[in-house]
């Protein structure tokens, strides 16, 4: 007779952590502290408890995911660096900013606008090296290693150029402080690196690299509006936020809605890659029609987007969409080379279900965030804004995807092209709603 054993001394979260683990853990808690001393007077007590309950959750990351330690510590040292770096010339307010044009490592590494070119040039070079990782003869080759640590670069230097144009914000005026998350400009950059910082855990954890081929695409194709909306608005100049911006919801609301827009866009692009594997032996030009449709349809969004039809077909518009669509016809005609280097149906399925899942719980959780902070500024927490249906929209499509998942074992093709046709409604949801639908929330126009 087999009995079974209950043991009650299984080893807890805290046990076998290594002095390296308990070192981040007291730096972490050791920055926290000083911020608390330094800052706490020019806190509420919404941010002071924002503050405490980022440290735990900073130190539990760094230990799931050990990459993350190394980022984390190299982005603070680096901030800290550009700080004491502004700081050695005070101004009648505080620091002085100017010196971003005259000391060598902000003008060109440091300060929020270097650091965030740095990072689109890197961002377009990880690209390029993933695609050309499908030219060699391995898979595991040295193009797609160094666009993965371009991408680590990329992630690297838009932290720092978030982390130093947040204290550059509070030099400015004692309004005008703000988190970087308030505008277009800002938000774009947020999801270049969050979406690119979830790629990467799924390709240490699978194992694979070629999924940055794709997912990059998406990352790339925001960093390209990035530069024109920087070069046509001048977006890189911080401006005080309007009042319903003044709340420390955004705070949360902003960050946990984007960790929704980046997997929503990650799951994507994994979905198209599966796509493009499942068509890798079509021979009728009209199997692979929608495939082409579809990438076409994501580079043309954005000349949709414009109101004014001449700056729609502008030479900056007109290269992006040829470009853009060259890339797609060239993925079509490589397919059975690239078909090759894809993970299997079942790990791209399983990223997919997982980009889906996090994607959603965050937008869930964003969606009620922004309930409360609606309730705060406007006296409702629903009021059918555009804004606000389109999100419903955005919520009920992936909730639906993932009831079909989980209680009718959806798989495959019509779940690959399901998952492509959320990316069009999130991205209307996104930047469409704010161009053509008036409402509270049209706080950008392109």
């Amino acid at each position: 007779m087999n009995t079974t054993t209950l043991t009650l001394d299984r080893p807890g979260p805290l046990s076998g952590r290594s002095i390296f683990d308990w070192l981040f853990a007291a730096l972490v808690l050791t920055g926290g502290a000083y911020a608390f001393q330094r800052y706490h007077a020019s806190m509420d007590v919404y941010e002071k408890a924002i503050l405490v309950g980022v440290m735990p959750a900073m130190i539990a990351l760094g230990w799931f995911w050990g990459s993350l330690r190394v980022l984390m510590l190299g982005v603070g040292a680096a901030s800290l660096l550009a700080i004491n770096l502004y700081n050695r010339t005070m101004d009648s307010f505080g620091a002085d900013l100017a010196q971003a044009d005259h000391v060598f490592l902000l003008k060109y590494f440091l300060s929020s606008q270097s650091a965030i070119l740095w990072m689109s040039v890197l961002f377009f070079m990880s690209t390029a090296f993933y695609w050309m990782g499908f030219a060699a003869k391995t898979e595991d080759n040295a193009a797609v290693r160094i666009g993965s640590r371009l991408t680590w670069v990329a992630i690297f230097m838009a932290l720092t150029g978030t982390m130093v144009r947040w204290f550059e914000s509070h030099q400015i005026a004692p309004d005008v402080g703000h988190i970087p998350v308030s505008n277009l400009y800002e938000v774009f950059v947020l999801f270049c690196w969050l979406t690119s910082l979830f790629y990467l855990y799924y390709e240490q954890h699978y194992r694979t690299k070629s999924l940055g081929a794709f997912v990059m695409l998406v990352v790339s194709a925001a960093v390209g509006f990035l530069l024109w909306y920087t070069v046509a608005r001048e977006a890189q100049e911080i401006q005080p936020l309007v009042p319903a911006l003044q709340s420390w919801w955004m705070k949360l609301h902003v960050p946990a809605n984007f960790i929704g827009y980046g997997s929503f866009s990650l799951s994507a692009m994994v979905a198209f890659a599966y796509l493009i594997k499942r068509k890798a032996d079509a021979r009728n030009w009209y199997e692979l029609a929608p495939l082409f449709l579809f990438g076409v349809a994501l580079c043309i969004e954005p000349l949709v987007f414009r109101k004014n039809p001449i700056e729609a077909i502008s030479s900056y518009w007109a290269v992006y969409f040829g470009l853009g669509a060259l890339i797609v016809g060239g993925i079509l005609f490589g397919r059975k080379r690239i078909a090759a280097r894809l993970p299997s149906f079942e790990v791209l399925d399983d990223v997919m279900y997982k980009s889906i899942a996090i994607g959603f719980a965050f937008f869930t959780i964003a969606t009620i965030l922004g309930a409360f902070w609606a309730a705060e500024a406007w006296g409702g927490y629903w009021s059918w804004d555009p804004k606000e249906t389109w999100a419903l929209i955005v919520w009920l499509n992936y909730a639906a995807w993932l009831h079909m998942r989980l209680m009718k074992g959806l798989r495959g093709t019509v779940s690959a092209w399901w998952a492509v046709t959320g990316l069009l409604v999130t991205t209307f949801a996104f930047l469409g709603v704010n161009m053509f639908l008036s409402g509270l929330h049209s706080y950008g126009e392109l």
